[in-house]
C-alpha cells in the first residue's frame, strides 16, 4: 500500500535511491537519463540503443501517439492511501510495470544485466533477460536468485540449442518464457550502418576520439569486453556485426506450429512478444499463451508499423480476457502507463528508459529510471481521482479527436 501523499518520509522511500552522482541527482525525467546517458556513451553505441529502422518515423511515433489519447479524472474520491500493486501473469508486482528484454546491455555497463535485475528486484519488479545478454541466463539466476525473473527467447536454426536454452532457463528457475516473434531479420537500422557498429567496437579513425572522449566507459569496455553470453561455443567468434549476429543464429522460417511446440516445452506462463494484429494476438491465445506483448521491437525492425499504444484496444478486444495484455513501447512517463492500463493492458513493459538509466549510472541508474516512473504514476493516480490501479478503467481515458 503506497503511503498518504503528505508523509513526505514514506514517498522518499518510495522515490528515491541511493544516487551515485550529483547529475544523476539532478534527473527528474526519464529525458534527463536520456541526456546523462548521451554523455556518457560512444556516439555509436548510443545511437545503437536509441536509434530505430528506416526514417524512425515508427521510434517517434511510439512516444507520440500517447497524446491521441487524454485522461479524465474523476473527483471526490479517497485517495488519501493508493495501491499500485498488479498481478503480472500470475505474480504480484509493485507496479504494473516490468523490465524490457534487451541486448547487450552489459555492454552498456559492465554487468549490466546483472546491475539491472537488482534495481528490478529491489523494487518488486520482473525483469526479462534476453536472449542477446551479455551475462548467461546462469549467471544472472546465480546473482539475483530471488527476484521474479523472466527469460526472453528468439527462434533459432539449431532447434537443439534453442531448446537448450529453454531447459537451462527452466534449471535456472526462469518463471516467464517470453516469446520473440517480431524478428525473423534485423531491421535496417541506418544509424548502425553509418557507425559501423560491431560487437566489439572496431574503432574507424572516424570514432577513435569519440571513444577517447568517453574514458569512464571504455575502461568498463576494455576490463569486461563483451560477448554473447549464452552463445558461448555457438556463436561466430570476432567482430560481428549485430546483424550478422541475428543471420546467423536466428530462423526467418518460424511458424505458429513452432511456437506452439515451444509452448509446450515451458512448464509455466507463455507471453508472445511483437504482436501488432488481433488475429496474432487471438493465435497466441489459442496455443496457449498467458500474455500477449503488444510490440513493435521499439520501432527497431519494420518502419512505418502502428504504435503499440494506437492497437493497443483492438488487441485486448481479441484477447477477450482470456491472457493479459501487456503493452511495450514508448513508455516515457507515469501517465503514459496509466493510459495504457486504462485501455485495457494489464502492464508495461519499459526498454529504453531503464537502459538510460543503466548508462548514466549502472544499478543506481536503473533504479532511478524505476523510481521516477512509479511517483509519476502515483502523483497522476492521485490527481485521477483511482486509489488503486484496479480501478483504472476505460471511463479514465478518451481519444484526443473523438470519433
Amino acid at each position: 500500500m503506497t503511503e498518504p501523499a503528505d508523509n513526505p518520509a514514506a514517498r522518499a522511500r518510495v522515490a528515491k535511491p541511493r544516487r551515485s552522482s550529483r547529475a544523476l541527482d539532478a534527473a527528474v525525467s526519464i529525458a534527463d537519463l536520456r541526456r546523462l546517458a548521451a554523455r556518457r556513451l560512444p556516439r555509436s553505441v548510443f545511437d545503437f540503443i536509441d536509434g530505430g529502422a528506416g526514417d524512425e518515423v515508427t521510434l517517434r511515433d511510439n512516444e507520440a501517439a500517447f497524446a491521441d489519447w487524454q485522461l479524465v479524472p474523476r473527483v471526490g474520491v479517497d485517495v488519501s492511501r493508493r495501491s499500485a500493486e498488479a498481478d503480472i501473469v500470475g505474480a504480484r508486482s509493485q507496479a504494473p510495470l516490468l523490465l524490457a528484454p534487451t541486448g547487450l546491455a552489459g555492454f552498456f555497463w559492465p554487468s549490466g544485466e546483472i546491475a539491472a535485475a537488482r534495481a528490478a528486484a529491489a523494487a518488486g519488479l520482473p525483469f526479462c533477460l534476453s536472449t542477446n545478454s551479455v551475462a548467461s541466463i546462469e549467471a544472472v539466476a546465480d546473482a539475483v536468485p530471488d527476484a521474479d525473473r523472466w527469460f526472453q527467447l528468439y527462434a533459432l536454426k539449431d532447434r537443439d540449442w534453442m531448446h537448450a536454452l529453454v531447459s537451462r532457463a527452466r534449471v535456472a528457475r526462469y518463471r516467464v518464457l517470453c516469446i520473440t516473434v517480431d524478428l525473423p531479420v534485423q531491421g535496417r537500422r541506418e544509424r548502425d550502418v553509418r557507425n559501423a557498429f560491431t560487437v566489439p567496437l572496431r574503432p574507424r579513425a572516424a570514432t577513435m576520439l569519440d571513444l577517447a572522449r568517453r574514458p569512464r566507459w571504455l575502461a568498463g569496455a576494455l576490463l569486461s569486453p563483451p560477448r554473447f553470453g549464452n552463445f558461448e561455443g555457438a556463436a561466430p567468434a570476432g567482430f560481428t556485426s549485430v546483424a550478422q549476429h541475428v543471420a546467423s543464429l536466428f530462423d526467418p522460417s518460424v511458424t505458429w506450429d513452432d511456437l506452439a511446440r515451444l509452448r509446450d516445452l515451458w512448464p509455466g506462463p507463455v507471453v508472445i512478444k511483437g504482436v501488432l494484429h488481433p488475429d496474432d494476438a487471438a493465435r497466441a491465445v489459442g496455443i496457449g499463451a498467458d500474455g500477449v506483448m503488444v510490440s513493435n521491437h521499439g520501432g527497431r525492425q519494420l518502419d512505418h508499423v502502428p504504435a503499440p499504444i494506437s492497437v493497443l484496444p483492438e488487441i485486448v478486444a481479441a484477447v477477450g480476457g482470456r491472457a493479459q495484455v501487456i503493452l511495450d513501447g514508448g513508455v516515457r512517463r507515469g501517465t503514459d502507463i496509466l493510459k495504457a492500463v486504462a485501455l485495457g493492458a494489464s502492464s508495461c513493459s519499459i526498454g529504453r528508459a531503464f537502459l538510460w538509466g543503466l548508462c548514466a549510472a549502472g544499478q543506481d541508474g536503473v533504479a532511478t529510471a524505476i523510481a521516477i516512473l512509479r511517483d509519476e504514476l502515483d502523483n497522476a493516480m492521485t490527481l485521477l481521482g483511482t486509489a488503486r490501479i484496479a480501478d483504472v478503467g476505460a471511463d479514465h481515458v478518451r481519444p484526443r479527436r473523438p470519433g
